[in-house]
């Protein structure tokens, strides 16, 4: 069913898909660098049930996933997915699930070409999904400089928003379509991934919040970086989302988490990024605002904060 429902048909370079013990990929496949990748959705944590289709929790999974991989410059080749899934979860919902997948997969020009089916004995399911991709040169964290500018592709907040709507039970209201949206179909920025490839000294996507995100920049780094208050907060759509939600746009921009936008860093301005701050000698993370230069507190989605 797996194979029928995610497509016939393999990636250049892949011999073996879905139906064996293993995928087999061609080791010569591809110019430069393999970049691969693991991310999981687990509900509770990432969805939940309530507050979204399978179909959408498929294609979030995947595209998790590959905003890692166009968040290294590099273009998705193949992936795995493995599903721990409990008693309450039917043939429809694993059929819609990989059907989200499969969407997914195919928006981005590439395939699930195996994995890995279980029951678990909890209640919730969680989804692996790994990842690799192809380019000539992969951009890591640490790489920002002083005097590069700091550009993002995306929008931030917007998700967040998203899910304080559906929290609410708002997810119909004026101005929120978009946030809601934003959400449930996350779309991971590959061609813009490309296209910063050879200009960025240092990139990361935007998954747990911009602040918390560009912090990992400043600290692997070890620079300080700047933001721009009036530039983070920006989109039309955010402010009115906000608004719908007597919300804060600048929180849910610095703050939110799974957009998937891409932050870079680069002395040159790239095609489909815009400026929102720079980096400086120095260390931490500051936000630029009508009253000054402040500290900002890097604090996003963290997973084991409870655990400390």
């Amino acid at each position: 069913m797996l194979a029928r429902v995610l497509g016939a048909g393999l990636p250049a370079g892949v011999d073996v898909g879905i139906g064996d013990d293993a995928a087999v990929l061609d080791g010569a496949h591809g110019p430069g660098r393999l970049v691969w990748t693991i991310d999981e959705q687990v509900e509770g944590t990432h969805f939940e049930r309530a507050l979204v289709g399978w179909r959408d929790v498929g294609w979030r999974s995947f595209m998790a996933a590959a905003s890692d991989v166009a968040a290294m410059g590099a273009d998705p080749w193949c992936a795995l997915a493995a599903l721990v899934l409990p008693d309450s979860i039917d043939d429809a919902a694993l059929e819609a699930i990989a059907a989200g997948q499969g969407d997914a997969a195919a928006a981005l020009g590439t395939r699930v070409v195996g994995g890995n089916l279980a029951r678990g004995r909890g209640r919730d399911v969680s989804i692996a999904t790994t990842l690799i991709g192809t380019c000539a040169r992969a951009v890591p964290r640490a790489g920002a400089r002083p005097g590069d500018g700091v550009w993002i592709a995306g929008e931030v907040g917007l998700a967040a928003a998203g899910l304080r709507a559906l929290r609410s039970a708002r997810g119909d209201a004026p101005g929120l379509a978009r946030a809601v949206d934003a959400w449930r179909r996350p779309r991971a920025l590959v061609a813009e991934g490309r296209a910063m490839g050879a200009a960025a000294h240092a990139a990361v996507d935007v998954s747990d919040g911009l602040a918390c995100d560009v912090g990992r920049i400043a600290d692997a780094s070890h620079v300080r970086i700047a933001l721009d208050a009036d530039s983070v907060a920006a989109s039309a759509a955010l402010v009115e989302a906000a608004a719908a939600l007597g919300a804060d746009p600048l929180d849910l921009a610095l703050h939110g988490g799974e957009d998937y936008a891409l932050v870079v860093t680069s002395p040159h301005a790239i095609d489909g990024f815009r400026r929102i701050g720079e980096v400086l000698e120095g260390s931490g993370l500051t936000l630029r605002g009508p009253g000054g230069e402040q500290e900002l507190d890097p604090k996003g989605y963290d997973h084991f904060e409870d655990a400390r």
